[in-house]
C-alpha cells in the first residue's frame, strides 16, 4: 500500500501483533466499563451513559442526572474518566484494524477507503473527548444548555465513524478468510 497511514512508524511485521495486543486490552477495558456503567441504567436512562450522551437538551440531561443517586453519579464520572483511556484504545485498535484490512482489499479504492477510515478513527476520538468534557460539565452541575447539545452533536458522528470502521474491519476479515480458504 503506497498511501500514507497512521501506523507507518510501526514496522509492518509488527502491526498484526500490535493489533491483537490493542484488541485484547480494549476488550478488557470494555468489560470493566460495562461493570462501571451498569448502575447508570434507569427509566430516564435506559441505555445508561449512552442515553446521557444523546440527551440533546438540558431538561433531558437533568432528568437523567436526577435519576442517578450520588453513587451513580460517581460511577458516571468514573466511566467518563475511563472513557478517555478507552477512546485512545478503540481509536488505535480500529485504525490499525483498518490498515490491516486494507492490505487485503481487492481494489485500490477499498484499500484507500481503509486508510481514510483509519485516520477518521482519530477524529472520532477527538469527538469523544469533547463529548466527555461536555458530559462532565453537566455532572458537575453546569446549567448551560450548550453542553447537552454539544455532547449530542459529537456522539452521533463519533458512533458513525467508529461503526463504519468496525464494519470495514469485519469485511476485511471476511475477505481475508475467503482468500485464505481458496
Amino acid at each position: 500500500m503506497d498511501i500514507r497511514h497512521p501506523f507507518e512508524w510501526l514496522p509492518e511485521s509488527k502491526q498484526k501483533a500490535a493489533f491483537w495486543i490493542l484488541f485484547s486490552v480494549t476488550i478488557v477495558v470494555i468489560v470493566f466499563m460495562q461493570i462501571v456503567s451498569a448502575p447508570l441504567i434507569t427509566d430516564a436512562a435506559p441505555q445508561g451513559i449512552v442515553s446521557f450522551e444523546f440527551a440533546g437538551d438540558l431538561p433531558n440531561a437533568k432528568k437523567i442526572i436526577d435519576s442517578w443517586g450520588e453513587e451513580e453519579r460517581i460511577y458516571a464520572g468514573l466511566g467518563l474518566g475511563l472513557d478517555y483511556l478507552f477512546l485512545a484504545l478503540y481509536s488505535c485498535t480500529i485504525a490499525l484494524g483498518c490498515i490491516l484490512a486494507a492490505r487485503g482489499m481487492l481494489t485500490e479504492f477499498f484499500a484507500k477507503a481503509g486508510v481514510a477510515l483509519a485516520w477518521a478513527q482519530f477524529a472520532a476520538a477527538l469527538l469523544d473527548c469533547v463529548e466527555n468534557f461536555a458530559l462532565i460539565k453537566l455532572l458537575l452541575g453546569s446549567g448551560d444548555a450548550l453542553w447537552p447539545r454539544l455532547a449530542f452533536w459529537c456522539a452521533g458522528p463519533k458512533f458513525f465513524i467508529v461503526g463504519t470502521g468496525l464494519v470495514y474491519v469485519v469485511i476485511g476479515a471476511v475477505v481475508f478468510l475467503i482468500r485464505r480458504s481458496r
